[in-house]
């Protein structure tokens, strides 16, 4: 008999470690190769451009989707916003170690050049990177609980791969957008936008398998298995 989520957070057995796997995938995502844009020749595809984030960053919306499924909305809600403050946190500690003036000596120079160059994000992709990050994950964590209650449950890898589609779209088209309009040429930037949509949401299909045998783990040694039919979505409620 599954539970119905009244239970304290402390009394989950994986919920810390789902958290904080979720956390550690943001922030390398958002630390490494947010503002790169790589290429790869594929076969049917031929010549892709992409932004470099997309090798971790989709893989924190199926945690989300995890999080929703098994525990609600409420709780998926607060790991959103542990994510949320882990990339003010990492942003303000990059311009306070950034803006530190480095010792004397050539090593020293080459080093904070290279500091600069890896981690000196300008203010546009910080706040482009966390809105859409925030805004995505609220629009994947909402539609995955609605979907749930109207399909009672069933049919778990239209409602994985559903948000994700909509989250998806939501957090690429304003990352870019805001980040680089005006910076890069339109084409580009319409390009990059797309195959970072479709790769991003051609990672849950790939992993969906995976993200069946989480769920049932956790459904499982959790005993829990939430529905959100009378959950206050209000993004800005800490309160699971």
């Amino acid at each position: 008999m599954m539970s119905k989520g009244t239970r304290p957070i402390g009394q989950y057995k994986y919920y810390d470690f789902v958290m904080a796997a979720f956390v550690t995938i943001l922030l390398c995502s958002d630390l490494i190769g947010a503002a790169k844009v790589a290429q790869a020749n594929l076969p049917v595809l031929g010549t892709v451009t992409f932004g470099a984030g997309v090798l971790f960053f989709p893989v924190s919306y199926i945690f989300g989707d995890v999080l929703t499924e098994v525990y609600g909305y409420g709780r998926d809600r607060r790991v959103i916003w542990a994510g949320f403050c882990a990339l003010l946190f990492a942003s303000l500690m990059s311009t306070v170690v950034l803006a530190l003036q480095p010792a004397a000596g050539p090593a020293n120079a080459s080093y904070q050049t290279h500091l600069e160059a890896v981690f000196g994000n300008t203010p546009r992709i910080v706040f482009g990177s966390i809105l859409a990050f925030w805004c995505g994950s609220f629009t994947n964590s909402y539609v995955m609980a609605k979907m749930k209650v109207a399909m009672q449950g069933r049919h778990l890898w239209m409602r994985t791969i559903g948000s994700t589609l909509c989250g998806e779209l939501v957090d690429s088209s304003l990352f870019y957008v805001i980040a680089f309009y005006g910076i890069w040429p339109n084409e580009q930037l319409i390009s990059v936008i797309v195959a970072q949509y479709v790769l991003k949401s051609g990672w849950e299909v790939v992993m969906t398998p995976v993200t069946y045998k989480v769920i049932n783990f956790l459904k499982r040694k959790e005993n829990e298995d939430y529905y959100d039919r009378d959950t206050n979505f209000n993004p800005f409620k800490l309160r699971a």
